[in-house]
């Protein structure tokens, strides 16, 4: 009878936490709807990955306090009738245990236009698509601060969550200042 008992709270736990990972990993956006809701008025988004020379990378890592994780960083380079006007670049950064797929929209000055989370995984800490704490990114250019508990707020329940995104903001900020900045007036 006692084993029985046993095996009833282990299934149980099972249930609840086991299940607990796989019933909150959703997906927000596919590449098409993030595209349409960084950049609304955009007619092309030509795919333009950019891969870092070392003397980037060393630059990039740096600044960013955190190492490059691939060799190559998906970007589009986004126009609206023949006129360029930003880019999109997709990152994954860890949360605490799985990856977070988001995508962060550049001006072409190289401030960020907005950033949206396409997959978040993670059991807890979604809070980090909170419109208000998303907000906290606009605006800012490589060389601001983007440091936790200091320009961008910190969410309890989301710490790792927070901290790792905005530090994959400011990679993408040295990215584009390193390697983007260079073509942005380039209009073919």
């Amino acid at each position: 009878m006692r084993g029985t008992n046993i095996t009833k709270v282990v299934l149980a736990l099972t249930l609840v936490f086991g299940f607990e990972s796989a019933a909150l990993a959703t997906q927000y956006f596919t590449l098409e709807k993030v595209q349409q809701a960084l950049f609304p008025n955009a007619d092309s988004f030509s795919s333009q990955p950019v891969r870092l020379t070392d003397d980037q990378k060393e630059f990039v890592e740096d600044y960013a306090k955190v190492s490059l994780r691939a060799e190559e960083q998906p970007v589009w380079r986004v126009e609206a009738k023949g006129t360029f006007i930003g880019w999109l670049v997709v990152d994954e950064v860890y949360g605490k245990h799985e990856f977070i797929t988001y995508a962060v929209g550049l001006n072409p000055d190289g401030s960020v236009k907005g950033m949206e989370i396409m997959d978040y995984r993670e059991t807890r800490g979604g809070e980090v698509r909170n419109p208000e704490w998303r907000a906290r990114l606009t605006g800012k250019h490589y060389g601001d601060a983007l440091k936790m508990d200091q320009d961008i707020d910190n969410i309890s329940g989301a710490t790792l969550s927070v901290k790792h995104i905005t530090e994959g903001v400011r990679r993408i900020l040295a990215i584009y200042q390193t390697a983007l900045k260079p073509q942005a007036g380039n209009n073919r």
